[in-house]
């Protein structure tokens, strides 16, 4: 199988957006929002985390171009811009449940 090498611009964007999900806390927002639009404060009760927590962590996202957000009245409503990064995150898990099975089973055998 031919490998082609990434252009280095690519390469900078590819990482900034897997530094956004390095963040555990990231991680639980982007699930909470999964079912459906919230603000800050909705998020902040969801995940138990401060306000300005969830709202430093949405920058991240949003730059990331992982969410959007659309101001309405006085609120700001958050969404996620597209379900595709949790294909990514279900073969990271797939692989780390294998990887554990296959630890446990070597950790059974000793």
């Amino acid at each position: 199988m031919a490998k082609t090498r990434m252009a280095p611009e690519l390469v900078a964007l590819v990482a900034v957006r897997f530094r956004a999900l390095a963040e555990p806390a990231r991680l639980e927002i982007m699930q909470t929002l999964r079912g459906g639009e919230c603000t800050v404060g909705e998020l902040a009760d969801a995940t138990g985390l401060g306000v300005a927590n969830v709202s430093k962590h949405l920058q991240s996202l949003h730059g990331a171009g992982f969410v959007t957000r659309r101001k309405e009245g006085l609120h700001v409503y958050y969404a996620l811009a597209g379900d595709d990064v949790f294909a990514l995150c279900d073969i990271i898990c797939g692989r780390l449940a294998s990887e554990v099975k296959t630890r446990g089973r070597i950790v059974a055998s000793r």
